[in-house]
């Protein structure tokens, strides 16, 4: 045991970590370390055997195999983890799922994300996002955002190439019955998206929109016809099981599960209050069968799902609606998506922020807009006044209603008055202007008398 623990230690300044040799490493290194220990790399193989067509009470009921799983406990290998676009990204996943999934049944509804924990914050992307493109998100709010951030990208060569790459990819048709090879597309998404800056693919697909033209841009950002839409909607529980036979596709998903599953003890919903975290779990999953999309071109909500449906879940109803309300009712995800497209960090976010209001719009399919076209945002900003001036106008008859809450969603970001705050009447000064309201109408009379 001592000499695994010294084998897990990883190369640090001494006096840096005291239980450095708990210090996760990615899973190769810890494979080449295990590898060079006679013990360690015994029970290793002794643990796969044991792995292979048992399940986890038939593997602990042998005392060999709860041996070999005992001692990997105290090796570099139970700690290791994975970098996401790392050169050896899928020999690194299936060495942590080798002896993950006999720690587990396999099968469980979350699973633990197999990835580094990501501790960059939104606010760096916004400041690389300036530097790079020039435009702030945030600067100006009559922008198309979306058609800025296409601009943007055109801008960048190695975001031009990868972007123009997967489009040409999936709008490429194939036969009259196969308009495109979605496996193709998938593999150019999934190259886009981790060869090119977040900085990029962040605006791309997060950008806010205040017209449907807009936010039809932003659904088209994947392909949706290739990548993501196919002539039906499987359930969701079979694309998860689907998902799960893949070993990149499955840790993409626990990665999403573990930054994004909603946390009602966070300011802001998120695991952490981190939006990153979130939103690059998010981009992870995109080029796989389990890629998320905006099911619609509302610019009033933000609603996202995956391809599919719970029709058919038999008994598992209950548990694959859940499963889809991690997408489609999610106030992590869709807190950081509002985040991202308002240019605000969690920092800059009001104390008691209301909860964004989803108001489902029905719109009309368009194409993708080429990225020499402005969108216009008249709609939205007057659908806005409207709804804002109808509730001021009421009051407290609206006190608990949802265009309410959309007032208090536009204006929170710019003032620190909260709905509930109340606002104390001078009831002498109440009684003294009533009286001085009696008086008046009476003074033009006195001075009528006067002058005649």
């Amino acid at each position: 045991d001592e000499i695994l623990r010294s084998l897990a230690a990883p190369p640090s300044a001494p006096g840096q970590d005291p239980h450095g040799w708990r210090v996760p490493v990615d899973c190769v290194r810890a494979n080449e370390l295990c590898a060079g220990e006679p013990s360690c790399s015994s029970r290793y193989r002794t643990l796969r055997q044991c792995l292979a067509g048992r399940d986890r009470n038939t593997m602990l009921a042998n005392k060999e195999c709860q041996a070999a799983l005992e001692v990997l406990q105290e090796s570099p290998l139970y700690d290791c983890r994975c970098k996401r676009g790392m050169k050896k990204e899928l020999q690194c996943l299936q060495i942590y799922w080798s002896i993950h999934l006999g720690l587990t049944e396999g099968e469980e509804f979350y699973e633990a994300s197999p990835y580094e924990p990501v501790t960059s914050r939104l606010s760096d992307i916004f400041r690389l996002a300036s530097i790079f493109s020039g435009m702030d998100p945030a600067a100006n709010s009559k922008s198309n955002h979306c058609l800025d951030a296409a601009k943007a990208c055109n801008l960048n060569d190695n975001c031009k190439r990868l972007r123009s790459g997967y489009i040409s990819t999936c709008s490429k048709e194939i036969s009259a019955t196969e308009h495109c090879s979605r496996r193709k597309c998938h593999k150019a998404l999934r190259q886009f998206f981790d060869r090119v800056p977040s900085e990029y693919t962040y605006r791309l697909l997060f950008c806010s929109c205040k017209d449907q033209a807009c936010a039809e841009r932003r659904r088209q950002t994947i392909v949706p016809s290739c990548s993501y839409e196919d002539k039906e909607k499987p359930n969701c529980l079979d694309l998860r099981s689907t998902c799960r036979t893949d070993h990149l596709c499955r840790s993409r998903l626990a990665d999403f599960h573990t930054n994004c599953q909603a946390s009602f003890q966070s300011l802001t919903s998120c695991p952490g209050d981190n939006y990153q975290a979130c939103l690059g779990s998010y981009a992870g999953l995109i080029g796989f069968d389990m890629t998320p999309n905006y099911v619609d071109a509302s610019t009033t909500s933000i609603t996202i799902s995956p391809w599919c449906s719970c029709k058919g879940s038999g008994n598992m109803e209950e548990e694959c609606e859940k499963f889809l309300q991690d997408f489609t009712e999610n106030p992590c995800l869709r807190n950081a998506i509002q985040a991202f497209g308002n240019g605000t960090d969690v920092n800059l976010s009001p104390k008691n922020p209301s909860p964004p209001v989803t108001v489902p719009l029905k719109t009309e399919k368009n194409p993708a807009l080429p990225d020499d076209i402005n969108d216009s945002n008249t709609m939205y900003d007057m659908s806005v006044i409207t709804t804002c001036t109808s509730v001021q106008e009421q009051g407290t008859k609206l006190n608990k209603s949802k265009e309410q809450s959309l007032c208090y969603s536009e204006t929170q970001l710019t003032t620190d008055t909260m709905p509930d705050q109340k606002t104390f009447v001078d009831q002498k000064g109440g009684g003294s202007r009533h009286w001085v309201d009696r008086i008046l109408p009476v003074v033009p009379i006195l001075l009528l008398k006067l002058v005649l």
